[in-house]
C-alpha cells in the first residue's frame, strides 16, 4: 500500500478493501466518506451505511448527487449540483462545517452535521475530501421538546425562577437565597369582590384574563417580571424603578383602550389600582419538600401591597423611594403623605397628573 498520496489513483489505492486504513476507519461509529476531485466517492465506511442506509458496493464510484444523498440545506435548497460542503472545501482548500440535510435510503430526509476536509497529494494539490457526518435527529428533537417545555413553563413561572431552575439543572452554583434592590408594582382589580357576588364564573374568568393578558404584555414590554399571579392581583418586579412607572403608566393607557373593547362586547369595564414601592428584598425558594416558589419577600414587597390598597381607581402611587430613584420625574405630583399600616412615620406618596383618578373614598 502506498504510504503516500500521489494523486487520485494512490487515493483510491489506499482505501482498498481489507487495507488497514479501512479497518479502522470502519470501527468509528460516524459516517466518513472519501471523494477524489470531481466528488466521485471513493471511500464509504460502515457508520455511513448504518446512518444511510445505503451499502458501500451501492455507493463508491457514484457522486452523492446521483440520487444518492442529494442534500438540501435549513431553507430546502438542494446543495450537491452547486456550491455544498464538499466542493467549497475542494475549491477552497479550507476545512467546513455545516448543517445538511441528506436523503435515506428509504427517501426521508434527516439533519446531520458534516466536517470536511480537503485531501492533499505529495505536491500540495487538493485531490479530494473526507467527509465526517453524524445524525443529530435525537439532538434536534431534543432541543425542538426542550424549547417547547421552556415555552410552556415560562407561561407559570416568573422569567428570574425560570433562569434560577435552568442554571440549577445545568449544575451551576447558584445561591439559595440573595439579597437585591428592586422595585415591586402591585396591579389589583378595584371592587373585585363585589364583582364576583354578581357575574358568573365564566365572567369573572374572562375579566381576570383580560387582565392579566395586558399586564402581562406591557410588564415584558418594559422589562419587568411577573413575579406572581395572587387572586385578582399581579405582583411585578423590575431592575429599574424608572421601567416600573413607565410600565404603570402605560398599565393605565392600556386600560381605557381595554375597557373600550369591552365596552364593545357587552362587558363592564375594569378599574385597577396599581402600587409601586423600591428597596431591598431577599429573593429564594419558598416551600415544602415537591413543591417550590422562586419568589421575593421582605418589608418592600408589604409596603408596595399596602400601597395599592390605598391607591384611588384607575390611578398608580409610588413611594417616595420609587421617586427618589427616577431620573425623570415629569407628570409626578405629591399625592399625600400618608400612614402606612406597620410603619411609624408617615409616607410620602406620588402619582401621576390626569390620570383620571377617582375622588371618591378609599374602601
Amino acid at each position: 500500500m502506498e504510504t503516500q498520496i500521489r494523486d487520485v489513483e494512490s487515493l483510491e489505492a489506499l482505501f482498498q478493501p481489507e487495507s488497514a486504513l479501512v479497518e479502522i476507519l470502519d470501527t468509528i461509529f460516524d459516517g466518513i466518506y472519501v471523494v477524489d476531485r470531481t466528488r466521485k466517492i471513493v471511500f464509504w465506511n460502515r457508520g455511513a451505511e448504518r446512518t444511510t442506509g445505503y451499502s458501500r458496493d451501492e455507493v463508491v464510484g457514484q457522486c452523492c448527487a446521483n440520487n444518492i444523498l442529494c442534500h438540501v440545506d435549513e431553507n430546502g435548497m438542494l446543495l450537491c449540483r452547486g456550491e455544498c460542503p464538499l466542493q467549497k472545501t475542494i475549491m477552497s482548500g479550507e476545512p467546513t462545517e455545516a448543517k445538511v440535510y441528506p436523503y435515506h435510503k428509504s427517501r426521508r430526509r434527516f439533519p446531520v452535521i458534516t466536517h470536511v476536509s480537503p485531501i492533499r497529494g505529495t505536491d500540495g494539490e487538493i485531490i479530494g475530501a473526507i467527509e465526517v457526518f453524524r445524525d443529530v435527529s435525537k439532538e434536534d428533537e431534543f432541543r425542538t421538546l426542550q424549547e417547547k417545555f421552556s415555552e410552556l413553563i415560562r407561561r407559570y413561572v416568573s422569567n428570574v425562577t425560570f433562569s434560577d431552575v435552568m442554571d440549577l439543572a445545568r449544575g451551576a452554583h447558584s445561591s439559595l437565597s440573595r439579597s437585591r434592590d428592586v422595585t415591586i408594582m402591585f396591579v389589583d382589580v378595584a371592587g373585585f369582590t363585589t364583582f364576583t357576588e354578581t357575574h358568573s364564573p365564566r365572567e369573572t374568568t374572562q375579566l381576570l384574563n383580560d387582565l392579566f393578558m395586558t399586564s402581562e404584555s406591557i410588564i415584558h414590554e418594559c422589562d419587568g417580571d411577573i413575579d406572581k399571579l395572587i387572586g385578582d392581583a399581579v405582583m411585578a418586579v423590575f431592575a429599574d424603578a424608572n421601567d416600573a412607572v413607565r410600565a404603570g403608566g402605560k398599565l393605565l393607557d392600556g386600560m381605557k383602550l381595554l375597557n373600550a373593547d369591552r365596552a364593545g362586547k357587552g362587558r363592564e369595564p375594569i378599574a385597577i389600582r396599581i402600587g409601586i414601592h423600591s428597596g431591598a428584598v431577599v429573593e429564594g425558594d419558598v416551600g415544602g419538600i415537591h413543591r417550590k416558589d422562586r419568589t421575593i419577600i421582605g418589608d418592600a414587597v408589604n409596603t408596595a401591597s399596602r400601597i395599592e390598597k390605598l391607591c384611588p381607581r384607575n390611578s398608580m402611587l409610588l413611594s417616595e423611594a420609587t421617586y427618589a430613584r427616577l431620573r425623570n420625574t415629569d407628570g409626578l405630583t405629591l399625592f399625600q403623605q400618608m400612614p402606612i399600616r406597620g410603619k411609624e412615620e408617615m409616607l410620602s406618596l406620588f402619582t401621576l397628573e390626569k390620570t383620571g383618578a377617582s375622588s371618591e373614598p378609599i374602601s
